[in-house]
């Protein structure tokens, strides 16, 4: 039986962060603009697809839509004392490296059932300009299975916030653009997936060309 969200614990872990660390940051330091906060639903089984450039966005998505945003992360991270507890309470959940499409889908789905909005960045990896270029079926997949309903997200500026070579991020501004959420793919087929993922896409380009 699904859960409505998160545990207590890692809501309380979560606003913590997001106003103690996240937030102040993303305001103060990158100007950060956000848009379409109305759009996300508060409770139940949500999977979060947004476009990814910068190894800040993971944090800065979950702070946007106002609720904790559970996201895969390195199994390496989760052997690290005290930090494997936080990022567990935080919704971490391991994948390991090369490891199958099908590991993570499972955690993904155990998140979901547990409450969790749970993040999926649509291309799988980070990409310099920050659009989408070449989705995957993952997310749409996901969403199939959980039966959960999608929140597109945009993010506008973070592709710019660590230039080559830096490990200091720029005081670049930031736009998030939260758009409707979409309703999960009426079958696993891959028409469906393909039809849901593209429209996924257009959704997150559309609002990414928008820029600031």
């Amino acid at each position: 039986m699904s859960q409505a969200r998160e545990p207590f614990a890692s809501l309380l872990l979560y606003h913590l962060f997001k106003w103690s660390v996240v937030s102040p940051m993303l305001h103060a330091y990158f100007r950060g603009r956000i848009y379409g906060v109305e759009n996300v639903p508060q409770t139940g089984a949500l999977v979060v697809v947004s476009n990814h450039a910068s190894h800040f966005d993971p944090p800065i998505v979950s702070n946007c839509v106002g609720r904790p945003v559970s996201f895969m992360a390195k199994e390496e991270l989760f052997k690290v004392p005290v930090l494997s507890s936080a990022i567990r309470l935080y919704g971490a959940y391991p994948v390991k490296r090369g490891a199958s499409d099908r590991s993570a889908i499972k955690s993904a789905l155990a998140s979901l059932a547990d409450g969790w909005a749970t993040g999926v960045f649509l291309q799988g990896t980070r990409t310099k300009d920050g659009r989408i270029n070449d989705p995957k079926l993952g997310a749409a997949l996901i969403a199939a299975k959980a039966n959960a309903p999608i929140l597109p997200v945009s993010l506008w500026g973070s592709e710019k916030v660590l230039t080559s070579g830096s490990s200091f991020p720029r005081p670049y501004p930031i736009t998030v653009r939260i758009g409707e959420v979409l309703p999960a793919p009426a079958s696993s087929s891959r028409a469906d997936l393909e039809a849901t993922t593209a429209k996924c896409a257009a959704v997150i380009n559309a609002m990414h060309d928008l820029g600031r």
